[in-house]
């Protein structure tokens, strides 16, 4: 599958900027399930200087300095990914094939091993996913026990994070703590991703923040409308003889060829889309919108429209030769 995915976000400052700099991180990655055929980014004003670098965790970083002053800053990524089915499904299909227990697991990640050296780095608390507390630790034991599958065992968690926990926008944003997202049982797909990163590392499993996007369909018989698709977040376990596996709790789904990897990291403050310093007064203003659309349904979309075209025009040609 190919997918065209269109990320605008937008500030609005109250008070003229006279400088600012900024990185992006809207770059999709290039790995084993998916391939970068196109990215452009549009940056308006347009940058003093520019970079672009791959950062610790392996993502693209687009750094720009802008020295004009300006009461709007807008900065557009432009994407086309093709999703690669078949390596997917043999993913997937490996994964559920699987066998080692959570206590096996532990085990292992207690001792050296080159290579689960790398991974270890995601069992540690971090600024946004402080240590979790025993009650959250003690809501993920609920489904790890030492001789269960880790795979049956984390797939039973995140279906209980979707069942347990309600979607709300508006109730949280980045900072909202995790024994509150807890506690409340709501939030969004960030927060829950979060909130089950917290969990997992606490009773030993490496667990990493993933980036990306999945496309949104409309109500039946309705027309999709531009923009109206929003960044995605998910989780990824570390599960020794496999490696990183993801699982997505906001929809209870193990991430197929519908979901495209933008980055990955620690934390979403790892792999936020857009951040920066600016100097400046007053408040600020965000808008962001974001468009994922298969390529398929595009040239479909321009055959209907051109074929609709021709008809009209021979629709036309025909009421003027009948006079």
């Amino acid at each position: 599958m190919i997918y065209e995915i269109y990320h605008e976000t937008k500030f609005e400052y109250a008070a003229l900027v006279t400088f600012s700099h900024n990185i992006a991180r809207l770059k999709p990655k290039n790995c084993s399930t998916q391939t970068l055929l196109e990215h452009n980014l549009q940056i308006s004003p347009t940058p003093y200087e520019a970079s672009e670098y791959i950062d610790y965790f392996e993502n693209t970083n687009n750094f720009m300095l802008i020295r004009e002053a300006h009461k709007t800053l807008s900065v557009t990524a432009i994407s086309k990914v093709e999703r690669i089915k078949e390596e997917i499904d043999k993913q997937i299909k490996e994964l559920k094939e699987c066998k080692i227990t959570f206590k096996e697991a532990k085990e292992r990640l207690s001792k050296f091993n080159s290579e689960d050296v790398l991974a270890k780095q995601y069992l540690f608390e971090t600024e946004s996913i402080p240590s979790a507390s025993e009650q959250i630790k003690n809501y993920a034991l609920e489904s790890f026990k030492d001789d269960r599958n880790l795979f049956e065992a984390t797939n039973e968690f995140m279906k209980r994070i979707f069942t347990d926990f309600k979607f709300v926008s508006g109730f949280s944003n980045v900072t909202t703590p995790i024994d509150e997202i807890f506690e409340a049982k709501k939030g969004v797909c960030q927060d829950f991703a979060q909130f089950a990163i917290a969990a997992l590392r606490s009773i030993g499993i490496p667990t990493r923040y993933i980036s990306g996007y999945i496309q949104t369909l409309p109500p039946e018989g309705e027309k999709k409308l531009f923009g109206v698709d929003a960044s995605h977040a998910w989780f990824s376990v570390y599960i020794p003889s496999f490696g990183w596996a993801d699982f997505d709790p906001t929809n209870n789904k193990i991430p197929n060829e519908e979901y495209i990897i933008l980055g990955y990291g620690r934390d979403y403050l790892d792999i936020a889309p857009l951040k920066g310093v600016v100097q400046s007064s007053g408040n600020s203003m965000l808008g962001v919108k974001v468009n994922v659309q298969r390529l398929e349904e595009i040239e479909e979309k321009e055959t209907l429209k051109t074929q609709q075209e021709q008809i009209q025009q021979i629709q036309s040609q025909s009421q003027a030769n009948q006079f």
